[in-house]
């Protein structure tokens, strides 16, 4: 069962999701990171992760695929990894060039976090991006994630030294911005 926005889905991935996922982390400016060497990301190397998923009722990961509502058509990914019950997780997004700007991420990591406070009951979410990339940093803000850990100089992208920076989001802070939700949890100490 997906997810649902106002505007968009997020849906489990199929097999004709791939080429969309070899072709996001393939772009350097969707995929972000700062790497040596271009990536060498194949269609062959996607289908086999895939083909090779097993199914688990202990779920610490989601790869989940953004789908426009209206279109039908893939707008790109959102990820939570590293889930720790009930406490926390790392989320992570790429979006297909043509949907930059168009609320597209913000709407499905407002959508993906409902999830995980709501339903999960995680108390924290993180996220990594770096000082380069001002669209995750604005995106990250204005969801309400802080710098909580800042790597000075940890990386190297188009010719400058940039920070490696983890954003987090509290419990609290979310519940804090989202009047319409109510915190069932219980605060801790």
């Amino acid at each position: 069962m997906p997810l649902e926005g106002k505007t968009l889905l997020l849906r489990e991935e199929r097999a004709e999701d791939q080429p969309l996922l070899v072709a996001l982390r393939n772009d350097l400016e969707t995929q972000a990171w700062t790497m040596p060497l271009p990536p060498d990301y194949t269609l062959p190397m996607y289908m086999r992760r895939f083909e090779a998923r097993e199914f688990s009722y202990r779920r610490d990961d989601a790869r989940f695929i953004i789908e426009i509502r209206k279109s039908g058509a893939a707008a790109g990914y959102i990820t939570y990894t590293a889930l720790e019950q009930r406490w926390e997780a790392t989320i992570g997004i790429m979006v297909a060039r043509p949907f930059w700007g168009s609320g597209t991420a913000q709407e499905a990591c407002e959508v993906l976090l409902e999830f995980l406070f709501q339903q999960l009951g995680l108390r924290v979410v993180r996220l990594w991006t770096h000082s380069g990339n001002q669209r995750a940093v604005t995106l990250a803000a204005k969801l309400g994630f802080q710098v909580s850990v800042r790597m000075r100089r940890a990386g190297y992208k188009d010719g400058q030294m940039i920070d490696n920076l983890m954003m987090d989001l509290l419990r609290v802070e979310y519940y804090a911005r989202r009047s319409d939700l109510v915190d069932a949890l219980p605060p801790l100490g």
